[in-house]
């Protein structure tokens, strides 16, 4: 599939690296290696989030090079040899030669050569940017090629004298999402919407969870989301207070809600939606007095999404709501200030609002800088999903309550005015939500 983002701005990305890189250094960064399913069965390759960021390329055995000031070129990607008898059983390679013709490298070579190059471009250079432990494989053969460097000291070589965790340079930047970037999350985001729409209407017909899950992956793969961002979530009744449940194989019941958390991913980007509908189409009284109060914490949360507002404004924005409605509701007791300072809340509503959203669905970047919240910029990409779950086995509560977990999930990205909602064609409010299911 090609990618969404230009052959330039993955240059682009290169470069805007390298700029930031010190003087005299070398980064290596490999490709995601392929993973055993079962004996001689591969999973599906997904490229490392870092080397599609940079590259756009996706096959496997590949190791992008970035040399600042090298003479004969600054980026150099080493893949997999063009093999007509390979490519009959595993399809087309893109090649040296094409690795420089499609995505815009300034050198290749085969990544069989690599033992023999890439010490001599490592020689001389004083710090290394790497991924420091993420695969202790490719940790052994960067050490084994310094060791070639230092074993001619005496003739005159130079070996590095320091390495550098790549991510400190990198993951900043991909905290910062281009038009490009948003274009495609949108894109991923309208087709996750869709696919929660239709699994909606398919629960009416009852039958199992995994019935709404295969809702959900045919929509994806039918506008060419070729797989999930996660393992979805679809959870009924009782199963909804379970955060990451992802059996996905009990029956729909008349009278339960169901909480499904699912996104695709397209071009490597996620989405991430979660709703929460009843399977009859119509909400209970007790279903609907908590649904209101965390489709109002959502809202609060999402007004608190704009630039000069700290990562955390928008999970105390839904705290506030989410607990006030548990005090209305009688499920605690006390004052707002005291129920939030103690934690009263904790038992209904145990996780943060939101996380970073991106390349990866728990996307890089760091929360704080220093002690303090990172203040919101626009381009950053968030989820804000506040959520309620009343414990089926909660005996401090009345047991209308018991079992019920209700979570909403949109996509946003933080722009110059405020933000923009990028997963909104999906119903949420009870009237919509009942009005599509009884569509």
């Amino acid at each position: 599939m090609t990618s969404m983002i230009s052959v330039k701005e993955f240059a682009e990305r290169r470069r805007k690296l390298m700029d930031r890189m010190a003087p005299d250094s070398i980064a290596i960064l490999p490709a995601a290696p392929e993973r055993v399913r079962n004996r001689d069965v591969l999973h599906p390759f997904r490229q490392d989030s870092d080397f599609q960021y940079l590259t756009g390329f996706g096959e496997p055995e590949a190791v992008l090079v970035l040399i600042p000031g090298r003479e004969h070129g600054e980026t150099v990607l080493f893949c997999k040899e063009r093999n007509p008898e390979k490519e009959l059983w595993d399809g087309f390679l893109v090649g040296p030669e094409g690795a420089i013709e499609r995505f815009g490298m300034d050198d290749a070579f085969p990544i069989s050569d690599i033992d023999d190059i890439l010490p001599g471009m490592i020689e001389g250079r004083s710090r290394v940017y790497y991924p420091l432990g993420k695969d202790h494989a490719f940790d052994n053969r960067v050490m084994d090629w310094v060791k070639v460097i230092r074993s001619k000291v005496r003739a005159g070589a130079h070996p590095p004298g320091e390495f550098v965790a790549l991510e400190h340079l990198l993951h900043d930047m991909r905290l910062y999402k281009s038009s490009a970037e948003v274009k495609v999350m949108a894109k991923a985001g309208q087709i996750s919407a869709e696919a929660h729409c239709r699994a909606m209407k398919r629960a009416c017909r009852g039958g199992y969870e995994y019935n709404l899950e295969a809702e959900l992956i045919h929509t994806f793969m039918e506008h060419g989301a070729r797989s999930t961002a996660y393992p979805s979530i679809v959870g009924g009744g009782a199963n909804g207070c379970i955060l990451h449940y992802i059996e996905n194989s009990a029956p729909l019941k008349d009278g339960d809600l169901v909480l499904i958390d699912a996104g695709c991913e397209l071009d490597c980007y996620a989405s991430d939606i979660t709703r929460t509908f009843p399977v009859s189409g119509r909400f209970s009284p007790e279903q609907k007095a908590l649904y209101e109060v965390v489709l109002a914490a959502q809202y609060a949360a999402i007004d608190a999404v704009r630039p000069g507002n700290h990562w955390n404004h928008p999970h105390e924005a839904a705290l506030k709501v989410l607990t006030q409605g548990l005090i209305d509701l009688g499920l605690l007791s006390g004052s707002l200030d005291d129920a939030i300072a103690s934690e009263a809340y904790k038992p209904f509503f145990m996780h943060r609002t939101g996380h970073w959203l991106g390349l990866d669905v728990h996307d890089v970047g760091d929360y704080k800088v220093g002690d303090a919240w990172r203040e919101l910029e626009p381009g950053m990409a968030l989820t804000v999903e506040p959520g309620l779950y009343i414990a089926p086995d909660n005996a401090n509560v009345d047991a209308k309550w018991r079992g019920i977990g209700i979570r909403i999930e949109d996509d946003v990205v933080v722009t110059k005015e405020g933000c923009r909602v990028l997963t909104g064609d999906v119903p949420k409010t009870i009237a919509e939500i009942e009005a599509l299911m009884a569509d």
